[in-house]
Protein backbone atom coordinates (compact mmCIF):
# COMPACT_ATOMS: atom_id res chain seq x y z
CA UNK A 1 0.00 0.00 0.00
CA UNK A 2 2.79 2.38 0.94
CA UNK A 3 4.12 1.68 -2.56
CA UNK A 4 0.71 3.28 -4.25
CA UNK A 5 0.11 6.23 -1.83
CA UNK A 6 3.74 7.39 -2.33
CA UNK A 7 3.38 7.10 -6.44
CA UNK A 8 -0.08 9.03 -6.30
CA UNK A 9 1.18 11.52 -4.52
CA UNK A 10 4.54 12.17 -5.84
CA UNK A 11 2.64 12.23 -9.58
CA UNK A 12 0.32 14.71 -8.20
CA UNK A 13 3.05 17.17 -7.34
CA UNK A 14 4.89 17.06 -10.79
CA UNK A 15 5.17 18.23 -14.00
CA UNK A 16 6.09 15.03 -15.64
CA UNK A 17 3.81 12.19 -13.87
CA UNK A 18 4.36 10.15 -16.36
CA UNK A 19 8.27 9.59 -15.37
CA UNK A 20 7.44 9.01 -11.82
CA UNK A 21 8.70 5.38 -11.11
CA UNK A 22 8.71 4.14 -7.18
CA UNK A 23 10.77 0.92 -6.44
CA UNK A 24 10.05 -1.22 -3.57
CA UNK A 25 13.14 -2.30 -2.12
CA UNK A 26 12.50 -5.32 0.94
CA UNK A 27 14.95 -5.52 3.28
CA UNK A 28 15.00 -7.27 7.08
CA UNK A 29 14.57 -4.36 8.94
CA UNK A 30 13.08 -1.61 6.32
CA UNK A 31 10.98 -1.15 3.32
CA UNK A 32 12.58 1.09 0.54
CA UNK A 33 11.13 3.56 -1.48
CA UNK A 34 13.35 4.71 -4.24
CA UNK A 35 11.60 7.44 -6.26
CA UNK A 36 12.45 8.45 -9.40
CA UNK A 37 11.13 11.51 -11.10
CA UNK A 38 12.25 13.68 -14.11
CA UNK A 39 15.11 15.95 -13.97
CA UNK A 40 13.04 19.52 -13.84
CA UNK A 41 10.72 17.78 -11.40
CA UNK A 42 13.42 16.62 -8.81
CA UNK A 43 13.08 20.11 -6.82
CA UNK A 44 9.14 19.75 -6.96
CA UNK A 45 9.81 17.03 -4.57
CA UNK A 46 12.17 17.79 -2.35
CA UNK A 47 10.49 20.97 -2.01
CA UNK A 48 11.76 24.50 -0.41
CA UNK A 49 14.68 23.26 2.76
CA UNK A 50 13.39 19.44 1.89
CA UNK A 51 9.93 20.45 3.50
CA UNK A 52 7.64 18.34 1.03
CA UNK A 53 9.84 15.52 1.01
CA UNK A 54 9.76 15.28 4.83
CA UNK A 55 5.85 15.53 4.68
CA UNK A 56 5.91 12.59 2.59
CA UNK A 57 7.99 10.49 4.80
CA UNK A 58 5.68 11.62 7.72
CA UNK A 59 2.82 10.75 5.63
CA UNK A 60 4.48 7.06 5.23
CA UNK A 61 5.08 6.50 8.80
CA UNK A 62 1.57 7.39 9.57
CA UNK A 63 0.56 4.74 7.04
CA UNK A 64 3.28 2.35 7.83
CA UNK A 65 1.99 2.66 11.87
CA UNK A 66 1.10 -0.30 13.53
CA UNK A 67 3.83 -2.81 10.75
CA UNK A 68 6.97 -3.94 12.13
CA UNK A 69 8.77 -3.03 9.58
CA UNK A 70 10.29 0.79 9.12
CA UNK A 71 9.40 2.48 5.72
CA UNK A 72 11.82 4.67 4.00
CA UNK A 73 11.92 7.55 1.54
CA UNK A 74 14.64 8.15 -0.60
CA UNK A 75 14.49 10.24 -3.71
CA UNK A 76 16.72 9.23 -6.87
CA UNK A 77 18.47 11.89 -8.74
Amino acid sequence: MSKELITYLVKSLVDHPEDVQVTEVVGENAIILEVKVAKDDVGKVIGKSGRTVMALRDILAAAAGKGKQRVVLDILE
